[in-house]
């Protein structure tokens, strides 16, 4: 009898076992919010290290191993700038898929634009590890000294000029494809760096961006100060000028949050007087706010994720009135809800990019962003994320 009984529970322990299996792969596979950002990912990150998570999240993505995804982009969220077609205004940010191994994966996630780099001239492995650190009670990320390890530009070009039709066809479909472009960490010739980026990879972008805001390559931030930025943008858009494309190429700047009044009205007078077709507000930053609580917080280099939220909304606001919102902006940093999309959009960006809470929540938070974006349009009075944008400096009573 008592054997009989203990069979019994065994038989059911299995059941129960197996029940729980496939019930979790089920959540998995349809991308249920809630699992994945309460139960799968926490789990996912006690046991794997933060940049080998990192390494195979991309790896994953890019075999097309993601979530079902049926959300479908209502018209609200289309955003026609930079000449181009966005079904949403929600893309993934450089530094996820630096070698641009995942941009179709990353689609079918259900990014509107995916941005692929920071991408240098020459391959480079960038700093030593450990160099990526989490802090989940913040939900933050710091990036210490990641340093654009890049695959280079050769292998960059090779990699994405493949699926150059299927780009196109991206596109058409509102899809574009951004680059980031970077220098070398021991180029003594910036511009040189930039001007390769733009001659290579520029036929095969929808729009490119120019990096002198991260804080993990020596000298990069300096590129901010008035006249290296002006040198340095005019050369970029002498070069970009010169490629053989059937309508201009954008191209943007990325710039940090850690900038001063005077740095902010430079920029804002550079890109105003050149041309500059966007501007990317903000990188990670270099400050620590007395709030974070992890013991990684001391670790040096770029802080993201929520606690970048109030100073990128605020450097969005600060850029869009000192260009009088003349100036395309792409605003970053701690973007995890319809409502942080929401009051970036309010303060002057047009476009929003995440990358932190996808690796805090999974997949399954970009189609969470959009309907809760779909959803605060309505509530506000607004018809499309165009309308939406700069509202906080009409005064509107929205």
């Amino acid at each position: 009898m008592a054997g009989h009984l203990k069979k019994q529970l065994k038989d059911a322990v299995k059941v129960i076992g197996s029940g729980s299996l496939l019930f979790a792969s089920y959540l998995t596979a349809v991308g249920d919010e809630r699992f994945y950002a309460d139960q799968l990912m926490p789990s996912l990150q006690r046991i794997v290290g933060a940049e080998t998570a990192h390494v195979l999240a991309v790896k994953m993505i890019g075999l097309g191993l993601v979530p079902l995804n049926r959300y479908q982009d209502p018209a609200s969220l289309e955003v026609n700038v930079l000449g181009l077609k966005f079904k949403n205004p929600i893309g993934i940010a450089a530094g996820f898929d630096k070698h641009g191994e995942a941009v179709d994966g990353l689609y079918k996630v259900g990014f509107g634009f995916v941005e692929v780099g920071t991408i240098t001239p020459k391959p480079q492995e960038g700093n030593p590890k450990p160099r990526v650190f989490r802090l989940a009670p913040d939900h933050a990320i710091i990036n210490r000294r990641y340093g654009f390890n890049s695959c280079g530009l050769a292998e960059a070009e090779q990699r994405l000029g493949a699926r150059r039709d299927f780009q196109q066809e991206h596109r058409e479909a509102g899809l574009p494809l951004g680059i980031n472009l970077g220098k070398n960490k021991l180029s003594q010739d910036a511009g040189a760096d930039y001007l390769q980026g733009v001659r290579v990879l520029g036929p095969l972008a929808d729009y490119l961006v120019v990096n002198v805001s991260s804080p993990n390559t020596p000298g990069l931030r300096d590129l901010q100060g008035k006249a290296e930025l002006r040198r340095l943008l005019r050369t970029v858009l002498k070069e970009r000028d010169a490629l053989q494309r059937e309508r201009k190429l954008p191209v943007l700047v990325k710039i940090a949050p850690d900038l001063t009044p005077q740095d902010k009205r430079d920029i804002a007078d550079v890109v105003t007087e050149l041309g500059v077709d966007g501007l990317m507000v903000s990188n990670t930053t270099v400050s620590r706010p007395e709030t974070l609580q992890h013991s990684n917080k001391s670790e040096v280099g770029g802080l993201s994720g929520q606690p970048l939220k109030d100073l990128s909304t605020r450097t969005v606001r600060e850029m869009y009135n000192l260009t009088k919102g003349k100036v395309l902006i792409v605003g970053i940093g701690g973007v995890a809800s319809g409502q942080d999309a929401m009051d970036k959009i309010r303060a002057g960006a047009s476009l929003v990019q995440l990358y932190t809470a996808f690796t805090y929540q999974g997949p399954p938070v970009v189609t969470k962003i959009k309907r809760e974006l779909e959803q605060l349009l309505k509530e506000q009075g607004f018809s499309g994320v165009s309308e939406a944008v700069g509202a906080d400096h009409r005064g509107a009573d929205k």
